[in-house]
């Protein structure tokens, strides 16, 4: 099967050719670096990390349905679970804080 054409770099500049990516090797880590450090809010680094990842994991099996579409009566798998209290104002990472939801 034949592979995908390689393209330049989209770093202004940069002449190499990017695998499968927008980004060459270089400069794929220092868009991520830049990224995370000036766009992403800092606060957010702390609280989403492997444990909330985990967390969203376990609680997606465990509740594939769209909790506010079943209640009006439609079966629509979740994509997302949300924090019924948010983080930022005392919720925790507790079931009972937790729900399911699709991207509508």
């Amino acid at each position: 099967m034949p592979y995908k054409p390689r393209r330049p770099c989209a770093y202004p500049g940069c002449s190499r050719l990017a695998t499968s990516e927008q980004y060459c090797a270089e400069h794929k880590k220092l868009v991520n670096k830049l990224y995370n450090q000036y766009e992403r809010d800092p606060d957010s680094n702390k609280r989403y990390g492997r444990a909330w990842k985990r967390i969203r994991d376990r609680y997606i099996k465990a509740h594939p349905l769209c909790e506010e579409c079943e209640k009006e009566g439609m079966l629509t798998p979740a994509e997302e679970v949300h924090h019924i209290l948010p983080l930022s104002k005392g919720g925790s990472n507790n079931q009972d804080n937790l729900m399911s939801l699709c991207k509508s």
